[in-house]
């Protein structure tokens, strides 16, 4: 099935009066493996977060030069302090990297174990621990496939509740249980880190009194989605576009009327369209066997592009059945995104009486293609 995709997100609780989270987390893709650290800092606020962040920093940046992890490992235990009255270290850290065929290197220090399941249930990885300068190191070797999840959070999570809810906390445990049922109900790292950041917050009676972080990774093969915008400018070039479009991994979009028809004469199929799907203006989609969504184009993508810079959730998207909010879902759920865009020009959409940004189809495609990019996914985009 080839290369694992994985995907990460981060849901941070500053503590209550606190400016800035003493918890820090750095994420970096490399060809081979995606690494992910999380440290919490000694304390809270300014201290905290530099603490925590030259920890991540560090990490990142040694792993990229080249070091092994265990030689991080080994260089960190060796280099961070340990807080002499407390006998606390300054800045603890969790490591993981997740190469691309699914082996797992994980190691914690002085942090709370990652949880890592598979479905609706937690995995039980075993741990070694390796002492060195007197400070235990706990490892994990294991490998992840298709479907699996892995959280790590900061010991603000396991707080929660306090003096509350529980005397002694959510704990261990008891976040565990939740996080299973929360990964089934959710598709995306976001959701996930998400949901599990606000039940920590209402834990606190939304005073978090620790720092709290949530990083969400879902491991799975990427989702595909190519889209076609608009006809090519040479009409001898419909059948390649069509061809691409169909010979393409993963789901499959169309946007615009004259592309829709295009698609429909080549595959020798009619289009179906739903007038019960529209909603806000947005134009009605249509039905084409072979086709995931037919949408209208500029108008549509318009709005798509609003939705995805507002910051909607795919839950919230996903409600919804008109054809931007459809379009918007479908970009969510995918993780490898190619757009076929056709240069030829709409005269409609040239009239005085049309918004300009309407009349700028590429400066549209980009735009989704950056705010897309920014989510994390990968995105390209050809032209016709």
């Amino acid at each position: 099935m080839g290369r694992l995709h994985v995907e990460v997100a981060k849901y941070q609780l500053n503590k209550h009066g606190e400016e800035l989270c003493g918890d820090s987390v750095e994420v970096e893709t490399c060809p081979d493996s995606t690494i992910v650290v999380l440290s919490d800092g000694l304390g809270s606020g300014v201290k905290a977060n530099i603490l925590s962040s030259l920890t991540t920093k560090m990490a990142v940046t040694m792993l990229k030069g080249g070091l092994k992890l265990d030689e991080v490992v080994e260089a960190f235990v060796h280099t961070l302090p340990v807080c002499e009255r407390r006998q606390l270290a300054y800045s603890t850290f969790s490591i993981l990297q997740i190469f691309s065929d699914g082996n797992v290197y994980l190691a914690e220090y002085d942090s709370p174990p990652a949880f890592i399941g598979r479905g609706s249930r937690l995995r039980s990885v075993r741990r070694s621990e390796r002492i060195i300068d007197e400070r235990k190191i706990s490892e994990a070797f294991f490998s992840v496939e298709d479907g699996d999840w892995i959280v790590l959070t900061s010991d603000g999570v396991l707080h929660a509740g306090i003096g509350g809810i529980w005397n002694i906390g959510w704990g261990w445990d008891k976040v565990g249980d939740y996080i299973s049922s929360a990964a089934v109900r959710t598709k995306l790292a976001s959701e996930l880190a998400e949901e599990i950041a606000e039940v920590t917050s209402k834990l606190y009676a939304f005073k978090p009194g620790d720092d709290a972080t949530v990083v969400a990774i879902r491991v799975r093969y990427p989702r595909h989605l190519t889209m076609l915008v608009g006809p090519p400018v040479n009409p001898e070039d419909d059948c390649e576009v069509v061809h691409k479009l169909l010979t393409s991994p993963g789901k499959k979009v169309v946007c615009g009327g004259t592309t829709g028809n295009i698609v429909a004469r080549i595959l020798g199929r009619p289009i179906m369209v739903d007038l019960t799907r529209h909603d806000e203006g947005v134009p009605p989609i249509g039905h084409l066997e072979g086709i995931d969504l037919v949408s209208e184009g500029m108008l549509t993508l318009s709005y798509t592009l609003e939705k995805l810079e507002s910051g909607i959730k795919l839950r919230d998207a996903a409600m919804k059945c008109d054809g931007a909010s459809l379009l918007t879902s479908l970009l969510l759920e995918a993780d490898c995104l190619h757009i076929i865009v056709g240069r030829a020009i709409n005269p409609a959409h040239q009239s005085p009486d049309v918004p300009r940004n309407l009349a700028l189809k590429h400066k549209i495609v980009q735009g989704l293609a950056q705010v897309l990019q920014d989510m994390g996914k990968t995105v390209t985009v050809e032209y016709y």
